[in-house]
């Protein structure tokens, strides 16, 4: 048998196949977000005016191409102020912060500094690039806008960490795993579908439950250190994906949350969203976990529960992050 292809229960699994089919539904799940805008939508979309602040643009926090961040700066002068960072979607491969400034605006547009960040995105210029990678950059960011806020005169006292798709993903793992260690307290994190859990038998919307090789390639890809599909077999490849499973962190930092998770959802297996529900539940989190059942991964079917998700962020954000 080729080592590309592994045969479970009968059933036989190119290796790439999986990895592609993630990689690019992926991608364009969270560029289709962008397509589904329903009227109310706009009560959390704000054009950027300078009416509403200062926006400082392209500042560097790092020495990669791709490591810059936007900072948005509300009008007006208090003793401090909730800083809310908000990471772009795309799959891990694409997307930038300025796909967000609208969302971006909106946050300033409520009294508080917002700041979108990029990273670097895995692709034929960064092979190397890796969901465990992009966590790190965005651990590295996180105290460089705040001190970038402070020098424009904008004291942060508190934050939230945000995103959508593999923004989610990488918002919750800070939250959770290195919210102990940010410069000021993380209250908050919001966002919808990204993937916080990496059993095997979860993703069985790729096949990975049908090939030890497979899941091993892929899971290699996203937590940027070599699984074989003997771990797989044996269940040690676990303790290699856990820096990158938000839900194995929620314990050590328990950061009220608001999630979105469609339960048809081809992209993100919706079983693994399951898992960050029980450890929610397990570890008595503040949370409010919306279920989509009609949805994918755009969470384009469900309207009015898509309109709850939003008016919950709003409410979690006037009770964690009071505008003073």
């Amino acid at each position: 048998m080729s080592k590309a292809v592994k045969e479970k229960k009968g059933r036989a699994v190119p290796v790439w196949t999986g990895i592609l089919a993630f990689l690019l539904a992926f991608g364009a799940g969270a560029a289709s977000k962008t397509l589904v805008k329903p009227a109310w939508c706009k009560a959390y979309s704000v054009r950027w005016s300078d009416a509403l602040g200062t926006r400082k643009v392209d500042l560097p926090y790092g020495q990669g191409e791709a490591n810059k961040f936007d900072l948005y700066l509300p009008s007006g002068g208090k003793d401090s102020y909730g800083l809310v960072i908000y990471l772009h979607a795309g799959g891990f491969t694409m997307g930038d912060k300025a796909d967000d400034k609208d969302m971006l605006a909106w946050l300033c547009s409520k009294g508080y500094v917002a700041a979108g960040i990029n990273y670097t995105l895995r692709g034929e210029a960064h092979p190397e690039a890796s969901v465990l990678s992009q966590s790190n950059e965005i651990k590295a960011a996180v105290p460089q806008v705040v001190a970038a806020a402070e020098q424009a005169g904008y004291p942060i006292d508190k934050m939230a960490v945000a995103g959508g798709s593999a923004g989610h993903a990488l918002a919750m793992i800070y939250a959770y795993r290195d919210g102990a260690e940010a410069p000021v307290p993380v209250v908050f994190t919001f966002g919808a579908v990204g993937p916080s859990s990496f059993y095997q038998e979860d993703w069985s919307i790729l096949g990975l439950d049908q090939s030890d090789a497979a899941c091993a390639e892929l899971f290699s890809a996203m937590a940027g250190v070599e699984i074989t599909p003997g771990e797989v077999a044996d269940g040690s490849y676990l303790e290699k994906m856990k820096p990158i499973a938000a839900a194995e962190w929620v314990g050590r930092n328990p950061v009220p949350t608001v999630a979105a998770y469609g339960t048809r959802d081809r992209v993100q297996p919706f079983l693994a969203s399951l898992r960050l529900k029980t450890a929610l539940e397990e570890n008595h989190v503040d949370h409010k976990y919306f279920e989509l059942p009609h949805s994918g991964h755009a969470l384009q079917n469900d309207d009015a529960l898509s309109r709850q998700w939003m008016e919950a962020i709003d409410e979690y954000l006037g009770r964690y992050m009071p505008v003073k």
